[in-house]
């Protein structure tokens, strides 16, 4: 409940009272409108969801920002994120108010305090002087309503600042490219790929239009073909964006987290099977939050409570499915501090992913390409606050990444993204999407994404308060890295579509996974 600043106060009546109850008003009736897509983003900071005494405090330094308001409109822009953009300049405009008001405030104290000796001074002759001490007493109560009413003011717009600040995303590798212009930076099995036009791809840029072939067999029909896909039953169980793998192709999903911890373990990774379910706040630390722009639910949310729980019970937090083990990996950090010594911490988490894929339909997303539900092998690297370092650990994980995919004969390349597909979080991405012969044509060119490698600084760490302590006792926040080892679902796809043998209605087995089938080296339908 707001206090109301009224004008039956002298003290209100003053100047100083005056530009008070204006920021008042423009506070409570002026501040940032927020879309219901923003709301979902900042929820886990203004208190409008449940959290637990745990949950994490933001701690965002808006120094910077409030000093060159201009550049993080920029990086908004390029970015593709108008609304963000505006963010900023409204951030500076508050922290502008915010000093003028703290100045007032710092005066109707030193008032306080000095009408608090005069309340000393008076009070062993309060009875022979009632009228004076009276008067003491109701200015007194004046000025501590109006310093209340005031700490409510500044406490709304430190709030709404810090909200603005924390749904800004991150800064901008300097090679990061210009919106729209992808480029290649290495072919991974380049000898797998189709000959047809090849030598004359530019490297440089991502090829508009790659094989304008005729799309090559489907993994959905492959699958249906050799008996180890079922969409039919999913669709009756579940709906759109949900399978059953049968058969071999069961041991193909295992086979495939066994050989990607196997790789992930020999560079040193610890593993980690990590929970499918966090907290909701965690989750929107980690940055993973519906894109403004289309306002579309991504992420499943489940609500705590039964039929049987009543009005008495204690509320409980908000709940959301992981859409990947980096949320979870990150997490396990959150409000900690560890020495410096122990960093860094390399961690591969497998676990099952969860994401809603909202008006995602269509024929390139159809079958195991966009699911609700998969399996993923997921690498996160907290690490010391040095680009360097980072830059070495992005390396590491990309060298892992490209490890993996040479090893499963998959031909691929590996696209440096531009500033307006990086997510809110990174500071640098890279993907490598996988050759699929039926996506070809002009918008994918037979390719499609199977990991991403992102560099996000201390973005995370500030938001899940995660740091490090220095050898002199100060603190430090921990920068994170993440990459997809293997996904699943769609390095299935790429198996089935790239070494399907139309001869012999069979698909050969990559050999580095075939101390992990059971002697099984090829797919292919069995006799009923």
């Amino acid at each position: 409940m707001f206090l109301q600043i009224g004008a039956s106060s002298a003290a209100f009546r003053s100047r100083r009272s005056c530009y008070v109850a204006a920021l008042y008003r423009r506070a409570k009736t002026k501040s940032h409108k927020y879309t219901p897509a923003q709301q979902f983003n900042t929820r886990y900071l203004t208190g409008s969801q449940i959290q637990t005494s745990l949950a994490p405090k933001p701690i965002i330094a808006t120094k910077s920002i409030r000093e060159n308001p201009e550049l993080y409109s920029q990086i908004c822009l390029r970015r593709n994120l108008p609304l963000e953009a505006t963010y900023p300049s409204r951030i500076s405009k508050l922290s502008n108010d915010l000093f003028e008001l703290r100045g007032s405030l710092n005066q109707i104290r030193s008032q306080q305090n000095s009408l608090s000796d005069k309340i000393k001074a008076v009070a062993p002759r309060r009875k022979t002087s009632p009228e004076e001490w009276d008067s003491l007493q109701s200015h007194a109560k004046e000025l501590k309503q109006e310093i209340s009413a005031v700490e409510i003011i500044e406490h709304r717009m430190e709030n709404e600042m810090r909200i603005l600040a924390s749904d800004l995303p991150n800064l901008i590798h300097p090679d990061t490219p210009p919106a729209g212009k992808p480029r290649v930076i290495e072919y991974i099995n380049k000898d797998k790929l189709p000959t047809e036009k090849f030598s004359t791809i530019p490297t440089s840029t991502v090829p508009e239009h790659y094989f304008l072939r005729t799309p090559g067999k489907s993994h959905v029909d492959i699958g249906h073909e050799l008996g180890i896909l079922d969409f039919t039953s999913s669709s009756r169980t579940s709906g759109w964006g949900w399978y059953f793998l049968l058969g071999d192709a069961v041991l193909l999903e295992q086979a495939l987290i066994q050989y990607a911890l196997a790789c992930a373990r020999r560079r040193g990774w610890n593993l980690v099977s990590p929970p499918s379910m966090v907290y909701s706040h965690i989750s929107g630390a980690c940055g993973f939050k519906p894109r403004d722009q289309n306002n579309e639910q991504q992420i499943y949310h489940i609500a705590q409570g039964s039929a049987a729980s009543t009005s008495q019970d204690v509320p409980k937090p908000e709940l959301c499915l992981t859409g990947t083990a980096e949320i979870p990996l990150a997490g396990m950090l959150a409000n900690t501090s560890l020495p410096q010594t122990v960093f860094p911490k390399k961690m591969a988490g497998v676990s099952r992913c969860y994401r809603a894929e909202a008006g995602s339909h269509g024929l390139a997303t159809k079958g195991l390409y966009r699911v609700h539900e998969f399996t993923k092998v997921e690498l996160f690297a907290w690490i010391l606050s040095d680009y360097k370092s980072s830059d070495l650990m992005f390396k590491d994980i990309l060298g892992l990444q490209i490890e993996i995919l040479r090893g499963l004969d998959i031909p691929a390349r590996v696209i440096d993204i531009p500033t307006d597909d990086l997510g809110a979080p990174a500071y640098r991405k890279y993907d490598i999407e996988a050759y699929m012969p039926s996506r070809q044509g002009e918008k994918y060119g037979g390719w499609g994404e199977v990991t991403s490698v992102s560099e996000c600084t201390d973005y995370q760490a500030r938001r899940l308060n995660a740091r490090y302590k220095q050898h002199d006792g100060k603190l430090g926040f921990l920068w994170s890295l993440n990459g997809t080892a293997l996904a699943v679902p769609r390095i299935i796809i790429a198996i089935l579509e790239n070494n399907w043998d139309s001869h012999r209605g069979e698909v050969r087995i990559p050999t580095s996974l075939h101390e992990y089938m059971g002697g099984t080296t090829v797919l292919r339908k069995k006799a009923v």
